[in-house]
């Protein structure tokens, strides 16, 4: 029987009254943290992978520590991690805040790293105990639980010099394609390029003198992409050179590629080979260098210089460089000597390359120089994650470590070194404090955090300290984070903190 439609209002009526009171009495929910965690594999080589952490908080609430945890299969181990406290039970991980990473506000993320020893990746993810996913099922044995990162382009290194190719950067170009098989088809592509174009090679061998003078800008950068099979060479110099180096007529650098106030490039997945230099960037800032191969230069293999700050150098390879000057074979070069600032200093007389990031590359082996020279007067770089070989290091102008700072207030943090005979290496990591006019602390201010460091029973120590008191008031740091193997003295001159 249909009741009638009066006495169903009045019953839903009568349930409404009954109801409202107990919803407005029900206390209202608390404001929580809600974390999750995503792990991407940032590059990946051979006989293991870079992996960055995000831990982010899609709450209401500011987290005030986080916990992950997760187990890597048999046959793969974490060999070095950074910006986190690492323990290990067997194959389980877990990576634990450190004091000034630990809050995570709602809408935000915190990030740590780490390198791993074989190919296999993380299992049975968790943050706070909770899964990294979010979810409240058990998370699915994945290197990334929760939603997929955006792709990125990585390097494969080899152990020699390869014309294998590398996965090509896998984001679609926004932007107009020029389509480049030739070199002639390239010098009038780098001579014309547009912000926001992109320059792409086909496979092949590129032989000439490869230079571009055109800026890209923030919204819209010129892109120069290609296989790793795209090769680069340029069989120069020649002509009569300039007091200063800048692209004149007639003379040929012998640079592999040479951006000159050329900011805002992106260059992906390439080669560049058998040159006098490998990729020289000159008043050319925000740079972005991803996933290219750098091999077999004459001098050294990468030179942000002349000012060419804010760039990033990630996911590459540089070998076999200083094949003719082993003294300034270095694998990355950043800034210019105080003595080389006539030409190269166009900020108040210094080379200002501030705040470039090198971030998980393989550098070496047979560097001739250091695989990294960080020059005076430059400020703020972070040198992340990457993978050194020291073997072939020459030891011709003072050339015997990984890493010769003389830039002030750079991060060195998660990186991992090794060294093996043949090569001449003393310590793993130096300062120095040259001189210059204008005068700075030249050396000082630098820290170093989660260094794994293998000195091959040759190298005194991981981090030689040249000089406390020419830093007085900026000192360099040395955490207790920091490991080292075969050293002869141990992991530092001076004290460490925890």
């Amino acid at each position: 029987m249909r009741r009638p439609l009066l006495a169903v209002a009045g019953a839903v009526a009568t349930l409404l009254a009954a109801a409202v009171p107990a919803l407005l009495s029900s206390p209202a929910a608390a404001a929580a943290p809600r974390l999750t965690a995503t792990i991407t594999q940032v590059s990946v080589w051979d006989t293991g992978y870079g992996a960055d952490v995000a831990v982010s908080n899609g709450g209401d609430a500011a987290a005030s520590g986080w916990t992950v945890e997760f187990d890597l299969p048999a046959g793969t181990t974490v060999s070095s991690s950074w910006s986190s406290t690492r323990t290990q039970t067997g194959q389980h991980y877990k990576f634990t805040n450190l004091s000034w990473n630990g809050t995570v506000n709602p809408g935000a993320s915190q990030t740590f790293g780490f390198n791993a020893a074989g190919r296999g990746t993380a299992l049975n993810c968790t943050v706070n105990g909770a899964p990294c996913s979010g979810g409240t099922a058990s998370p699915s044995p994945s290197a990334s639980p929760s939603a997929s990162p955006s792709p990125r382009p990585s390097a494969s290194p080899s152990a020699s010099p390869s014309a294998s190719p590398s996965p090509s950067p896998s984001a679609s170009p926004s932007g107009p394609i020029v389509d480049v098989s030739t070199a002639a088809q390239l010098v009038s592509a780098l001579a014309a390029a547009t912000p926001g174009q992109t320059i792409r090679l086909a496979a092949g061998t590129y032989r000439g003198a490869f230079a571009t003078q055109r800026a890209g800008t923030a919204a819209a950068p010129i892109t120069l992409t290609g296989p790793r099979t795209a090769i680069l060479i340029n069989d120069g110099p020649s002509g009569t050179a300039p007091s200063c180096p800048a692209p004149t007529a007639g003379w040929d650098s012998g640079y592999g590629l040479w951006l000159f106030g050329a900011p805002y490039w992106n260059l992906t997945g390439f080669t560049v080979a058998e040159s006098k230099k490998g990729i020289v960037l000159d008043d050319s800032h925000h740079v972005v260098i991803d996933g290219v191969y750098v091999h077999h230069t004459e001098d050294e293999g990468i030179h942000f210089r002349r000012s060419s700050a804010d760039g990033i150098l990630r996911n590459s390879v540089v070998e076999y460089t200083g094949l003719v000057q082993p003294g300034y074979g270095e694998g990355v070069y950043l800034g210019s000597a105080g003595s080389n600032w006539d030409c190269h200093g166009n900020s108040g007389g210094v080379d200002r390359s501030d705040r470039v990031q090198v971030l998980n590359n393989r550098i070496g082996p047979n560097v001739a120089a250091e695989l990294i020279d960080v020059k005076e007067g430059t400020f703020d770089g972070v040198i992340r994650g990457n993978t050194f070989n020291g073997q072939g290091i020459s030891g011709q102008n003072s050339a015997d470590s990984w890493i010769d700072v003389k830039g002030i207030g750079y991060l060195i943090e998660g990186n991992t070194g090794t060294f093996a005979a043949p090569g001449t290496f003393v310590n793993g990591y130096e300062t120095h404090n040259p001189a210059t006019t204008p005068s700075f602390l030249n050396g000082c201010g630098n820290i170093w955090r989660g260094n794994t460091s293998d000195l091959g029973g040759v190298g005194q120590y991981a981090i030689k300290i040249t000089s406390t008191s020419k830093c007085a008031g900026n000192l360099n740091v040395v955490y207790a984070s920091n490991t080292v193997s075969n050293a002869v003295n141990g992991l530092t001159n001076i004290a460490v903190t925890p």
